[in-house]
């Protein structure tokens, strides 16, 4: 039977926070990484993720990547479709959310749809059209000194209006409160009104589910994580998906641990600083790193002395203004890439000389490059750890390892302790 839904992820922990979400609704997944080749076989799955590292590519490239992707779950055989960005809609003037949403609306030939990151149960939500972290406006946040998507404006239908010519409106808080038939003569009329694009309020869980009944229909759906949870009742309810039992079932995983973060996030800089009141660290200098230090060594060195005895952590995660001294010595790409592949050749190293078989990885794009480093082609998605980050054991890679892919901002202050026990 074909999979339900094909979704396209722009970042790696995005797409297991997406994934987690279908898991928890009862729907049998996998993430694959990267765009698949044309002869992948197809899973027995309910849903596929497939997860790309195009969040902070150039627009050209993200869009070149992102209907790669779309193709290849339409040949699979996918009904229906999920673009995946960031809870907190990370992204420029330039792009990428508006670029690729323009690009996956032509190929399938649709004229509409909607864009939602709320995930109220980590703190995100809508209101008029606003984006709020907690009690706080987006741009109110440590998101306005984002290193490479600062968010300095909150108002999601503006935001959007900047990054497509097509026209952004809104579906507020009053329609999703007066139930499914509001959502949808909302949206008739959003369309009447020649809009391509409609941001969606959402300030708890009971609206996304709604919402979800509201849009299951649609060929297109873009937003964060949270837009899918109410996705696989609706699909239950039109007789698409069956109550699949055992969805978040995954294999056991035995061996040595370790936590890899590259993330700059308050939140993961929380956990890092917790780990380190009872467990080793070691941090990874960027600065010796660009004057050829083997920083890499080091912490290998450090990791080998402990880590038959206990989990330790390597981290590359800095407070925001230690970042900008970086950057402005390297630049910014220079230094994201400097670092990211350092922890790419520790957490590879790890894994295939240490014995590491569970790894937590924090933040997006190092989990991109941790991922890609050690050969991963997908991933059979466990049960959640905490909000929005699932267990997950790699596919195709020989031997499994147990990882755990977070979001820079997101996990409880001792994810990193409570993951590597659940995991085991």
């Amino acid at each position: 039977m074909a999979p339900i839904l094909g979704c396209v992820a722009d970042d790696f922990t995005g797409a297991t926070d997406l994934a987690n979400n279908l898991v928890r609704g009862g729907m049998r997944t996998v993430q694959l990484i990267g765009v698949p080749a044309a002869d992948t076989e197809v899973p027995d799955v309910d849903a596929i993720v497939v997860a790309l590292k195009s969040r902070t590519n150039p627009a050209a490239e993200a869009v070149e990547m992102s209907v790669a992707a779309l193709d290849w779950l339409k040949a699979a055989g996918c009904q229906r479709f999920l673009f995946k960005y960031c809870s907190t809609f990370d992204s420029t003037d330039q792009g990428n959310i508006g670029p690729v949403a323009d690009a996956l609306l032509d190929r399938l030939g649709s004229d509409f749809t909607i864009a939602c990151p709320a995930f109220p149960e980590t703190g995100r939500t809508i209101f008029k059209g606003h984006l709020f972290v907690g009690d706080q406006l987006l741009s109110d946040t440590h998101m306005r000194h984002h290193p490479l998507t600062p968010m300095t404006d909150s108002n999601l239908v503006a935001v959007l209006g900047r990054q497509t010519t097509r026209k952004v409106g809104l579906i507020q808080h009053r329609d999703i409160q007066g139930g499914v038939d509001a959502i949808r003569t909302r949206t008739e009329a959003l369309k009447g009104e020649g809009c391509s694009y409609a941001v969606l309020d959402a300030v708890d869980d009971a609206q996304l589910h709604t919402a979800g009944e509201a849009l299951a229909d649609l060929d297109l759906i873009t937003g964060g994580s949270g837009i899918a949870i109410g996705l696989p009742e609706a699909y239950r309810r039109r007789g698409l998906l069956a109550h699949a039992a055992g969805a978040a079932d995954v294999p056991e995983i035995a061996g040595r641990a370790a936590v890899v973060a590259g993330s700059c996030s308050a939140v993961t800089l929380g956990q890092i600083a917790e780990w380190d009141k009872t467990h080793p660290s070691f941090n990874v200098d960027p600065l010796k790193l660009a004057d050829g230090e083997d920083v890499v060594g080091e912490a290998l060195t450090f990791a080998r002395k402990r880590i038959a005895e206990e989990p330790v952590l390597i981290y590359a995660s800095a407070p925001p203004e230690t970042v900008k001294a970086i950057q402005d010595r390297l630049g910014r790409a220079e230094a994201g890439e400097l670092l990211e592949g350092a922890m790419a050749r520790i957490a590879k190293a790890l894994v295939d000389q240490d014995g590491v078989r569970r790894l937590v990885v924090a933040g997006g794009e190092t989990s991109g490059a941790v991922v890609s480093a050690l050969g991963v082609t997908g991933l059979h998605i466990g049960a959640q750890i905490d909000p929005g980050v699932p267990g997950t054991v790699t596919l195709g890679t020989g031997e499994p390892i147990a990882l755990a892919l977070k979001s820079g901002n997101f996990g409880a202050i001792d994810f990193f302790e409570k993951a590597l026990k659940e995991m085991a």
